[in-house]
């Protein structure tokens, strides 16, 4: 999850989805409650520890936390040098992780159907959309993390992502890089109460609609393979935090139509890894 939050369109949720840990981490979202509360006031940690699952979130985070250390400047030099191939190999992964999920949508009807006809026409969207700036100010920071931590924990649709199409990208990574804590505690603010509100929805939704849900999720990751095809042309450009122009709203192309060298031998095989790595994954701890 750490690797993927660092590539600005693929979502750390569809890690999660990969690894079968999806529906434990809303779980564990969701017990951040006013009876977690309770049991902190009253001094009982061990059991307000149980009750969010700490152990499990304590691994996750760790997990994370090292992969961004270890790996942050390895996907950034790889993303910077070989894009194409990068995108080739997360198109793969993502694919396979749409296919396995689909397989989980049993006794398919027009109300399913129209699920994830609906998820993947929403990441396409979003996938396609120019950028919407929205008003400066810290207003605009928090409904920035607030949407955007939203974005983060569903499959298919980048956090990072969003915040380029709402215009905070640059000024969220400049207050992280000048530790602007009046801007960085506004974000957390809204990103915190992001998370524990659609957390809950998602939780809920899962568990009364769990078929219709996982064809709106699985929708999502189809719909959000326009974002990490390899072969784009850029329609619109943004400024980075490093002074250089850095693509934003992008459409696919074809690779014989790529405006750079396609890499087409390399990315078919880098595709077919990625792809075999997911299914590995699914065959080893999946439940099918």
């Amino acid at each position: 999850m750490g690797a993927a939050d660092i590539v600005p369109g693929v979502s750390g949720g569809t890690m999660a989805f990969i690894t079968g840990i999806y529906d434990r981490l809303l779980g564990s979202i969701r017990a951040f409650d006013l009876h977690c509360l309770r049991l902190l006031s009253r001094g009982r940690i061990a059991r307000a520890w149980r009750h969010v699952d700490g152990g499990f979130l304590l691994a996750l985070l760790l997990g994370i936390f090292t992969s961004v250390l270890s790996l942050a400047r390895l996907v950034s030099w790889l993303l910077e040098e070989y894009p194409v191939p990068l995108w080739a190999f997360f198109f793969g992964l993502i694919l396979a992780s749409a296919l396995v999920l689909l397989r989980q949508v049993t006794c398919w009807t027009p109300a399913r159907a129209l699920c994830l006809l609906l998820g993947l026409l929403v990441a396409a969207g979003i996938a396609l959309s120019p950028v919407v700036a929205l008003a400066p100010g810290l207003p605009g920071i928090f409904i920035a993390g607030f949407i955007a931590i939203c974005a983060m924990i569903l499959p298919g649709i980048s956090g990072s992502f969003i915040l380029i199409l709402l215009g905070m990208y640059g000024p969220v990574l400049n207050a992280v890089k000048n530790l602007d804590l009046e801007v960085m505690a506004v974000f957390a603010l809204g990103a915190g109460l992001g998370l524990i509100c659609f957390s809950r929805i998602l939780h809920w939704l899962l568990h009364h609609y769990h078929v219709a849900t996982m064809a709106l999720l699985t929708g999502f990751l189809f719909g959000s393979l326009l974002v990490v095809w390899p072969w784009k042309h850029a329609l619109d450009w943004v400024l980075g935090s490093d002074g250089a122009l850095r693509p934003v709203q992008q459409i696919p192309v074809w690779p014989w139509n790529f405006a750079g060298e396609s890499l087409l031998l390399t990315c078919v095989v880098l595709m077919s890894i990625g792809f075999a790595l997911v299914w590995l994954i699914d065959r080893r701890w999946g439940d099918g």
